[in-house]
């Protein structure tokens, strides 16, 4: 339980503040700006599994991040051997494959904001930060509430990344709810058992999304 929310709390905030960034950069008129859409995009459209067995070669004690470490005089790290660093390792690899996919859904948001509201701002001379805080964030509001459930639900079944690249280990401390589930039911055959936390899971992945609706949007529910 405790690696689940340590997932969730790492992973959804970066996969919700950093696609919005990258997406208000695309959406400025720079050259080739198509090119470098397609480039972030790119890991979406990889077969988790296929991505989760590259990560895995990359962080292999023989690996090229190994390597790049040695070049700095430092020493190899464990990065799915070592208890310390194995939850996180996974972790990264969740947030290469989110991040193309949720600037996509903020970049269509994007197309929805008045442009009329920033040239009154340019007129005013509000800066670039000043400008997206008052103007896109309260209009794309619904977007990023959308994206913060999503991507907590995501971390809070996330499996296929476990499975593949450490099995829970080492010494459980990559192991999530869902492949604890997976565990208990299917190597130790307690299918009453897995039953119950799959229940239990369904109920927390519903109080999730209505913290959300409330933090998000309150005023638009009347809640």
């Amino acid at each position: 339980m405790l690696n689940t929310i340590i997932y969730l709390f790492v992973a959804v905030p970066v996969l919700a503040i950093f696609p919005l960034f990258l997406a208000i950069l695309l959406n400025q008129k720079i050259r080739g700006i198509t090119i470098y859409k397609i480039l972030i995009y790119l890991p979406v459209v990889v077969s988790i599994v296929v991505a989760s067995i590259a990560f895995k070669w990359l962080y292999a004690d023989q690996g090229i991040l190994n390597y790049l470490v040695n070049m700095l005089n430092l020493h190899s790290i464990g990065w799915l051997t070592d208890p310390k660093w194995s939850l996180y390792s996974v972790i990264i690899v969740t947030i290469w494959k989110g991040i193309g996919y949720y600037m996509m859904i903020y970049l269509a948001a994007l197309m929805s904001v008045p442009q009329e509201l920033y040239e009154a701002c340019d007129i005013d001379g509000a800066n670039f930060l000043t400008k997206h805080l008052n103007i896109t964030i309260p209009h794309i509001m619904p977007t990023i509430a959308l994206v913060v459930t999503i991507s907590s639900i995501s971390a809070m079944k996330v499996f296929a990344e476990i499975y593949v690249m450490t099995k829970g280990g080492p010494l459980n401390s990559s192991k999530t709810i869902v492949y604890y589930i997976y565990e208990r039911a299917f190597e130790n055959l307690d299918l009453g058992f897995a039953s119950a936390m799959a229940v239990v899971l369904l109920i927390i992945v519903m109080a999730f999304s209505l913290i959300n609706i409330l933090c998000f949007e309150r005023n638009k529910y009347q809640l």
